[in-house]
């Protein structure tokens, strides 16, 4: 497939991991966390780690929404179809993720409340059309990424009149999980990894553009190469950051260039400012109440926000003690730190969102990292 093929060459990807082994200098160690759940997987599905030189580490950061969704969020959300008997409309990941006391979407399913999967914020409008009589809510979940297709459905039910479609808002923001990640004192207290740099997300950066991630390079002196998700896209990264480190730049530099702009799409970024304002702060997983890390429905639109029109009380939920998820999302541990890792907690039986969702580092280890014997452990 053009452009696709290209990206997976193994020559080439041979040809950069010698590049990289000859920038890195040996007496020194590089420390790169790659924020994005679809990079973790590129780098464990094919193999990247074990062409790195010893000296470069990677890190797994938060970069997966489903991951970073505390409990508290999911048990709202089953409140909403139980309690209020919403039709309540999700994407396909978040139906096992648990929540408190081991309840997740599908057993609240299977235990009779209508909960259904849906492909896009679309479908959900389209069955608030096709159903007048019946509430339906989209549990609206996702990076900067997602957040364009759910402001245009409410504007999509504006229009129509629908009366009985609402949205759950939970989108949250690249920008302000780095700066978390690099200076909130609730993360240090809990352990700090050493970060010399970030592989900026693909997806996120094609809507907000790579402007947003100039302010950290400056202010915290920490490189960030914004890549696809390809091999070859990750392995250049990978050098561009050795290179900076070894040149005291601390710059954004755009690897994506085929997709990424420094504006990004002007277009979604104003639907986006015209639906959404920041909440004063927002809870997630392995980071705990984040400030101005989380958007909202603006008052215009109140009434498509499902939190205002069911009168949704927040609900705070402590991780299970033995699961190490949000240890993982911070880059403080590995999967295979987890003592539940592989045994209690697996795809089939998950205990933490980690282990649940497509892009979740633990499920990159468990589908690829195992049967490598995989690197990548911060030290």
């Amino acid at each position: 497939m053009k452009y696709v093929d290209e990206f997976r060459d193994g020559a080439l990807a041979q040809g950069l991991a010698g590049a990289i082994a000859r920038a890195a200098r040996p007496q020194r160690r590089y420390h790169f966390m790659e924020f994005c759940g679809g990079h973790t997987h590129a780098i464990f599905r094919y193999g990247l780690a074990d062409l790195l030189p010893e000296g470069v580490r990677m890190i797994h950061g938060p970069g997966c929404p489903v991951c970073v969704l505390p409990m508290g969020r999911i048990d709202m959300a089953i409140q909403l179809a139980v309690q209020h008997g919403v039709t309540l409309c999700t994407y396909g990941d978040m139906l096992r993720v648990p929540g408190g006391k081991g309840v997740s979407l599908l057993t609240a399913k299977a235990q009779g409340a209508d909960i259904r999967m849906v492909y896009s914020p679309a479908d959900a409008v389209a069955l608030a059309q096709a159903h007048p009589d019946r509430p339906v809510v989209f549990f609206a979940i996702g990076f900067e990424t997602t957040t364009p297709p759910t402001a245009l459905a409410i504007k999509q039910a504006a229009a129509l009149g629908l009366a009985n479609f609402s949205v759950f808002c939970n989108h949250v923001l690249t920008p302000s999980a780095i700066q978390n990640i690099l200076e909130s004192p609730e993360v240090r207290e809990l352990g700090t990894v050493p970060l010399d740099g970030f592989i900026g997300p693909a997806h996120v950066s094609t809507v907000i553009g790579s402007r947003p991630y100039e302010f950290f390079a400056e202010e915290y002196r920490r490189p960030v190469v914004i890549a696809g998700f390809e091999p070859l896209d990750v392995m250049q990264a990978i050098l561009m950051l050795v290179r900076q480190v070894n040149e005291d730049r601390f710059e954004v530099e755009n690897e994506f260039a085929r997709a990424v702009s420094r504006d990004g799409n002007a277009k979604a970024k104003a639907l986006v400012a015209e639906l959404f304002e920041l909440r004063r702060s927002f809870e997630w997983r392995g980071l705990g109440r984040v400030p101005y890390s989380a958007l909202a429905i603006k008052a215009a639109y109140g009434a498509f926000d499902a939190e205002r029109r069911f009168a949704l009380e927040p609900v705070s939920v402590p991780d299970h003690k033995a699961c190490a998820c949000g240890a993982i999302l911070r880059g403080l541990k590995t999967p295979a730190d987890c003592a539940l890792f592989g045994t209690a907690c697996t795809p089939e039986t998950p205990i933490g969102s980690c282990m649940v969702s497509a892009e979740g580092a633990c499920a990159a280890w468990y589908s690829y990292g195992r049967a490598r014997g995989a690197r990548g452990k911060p030290s």
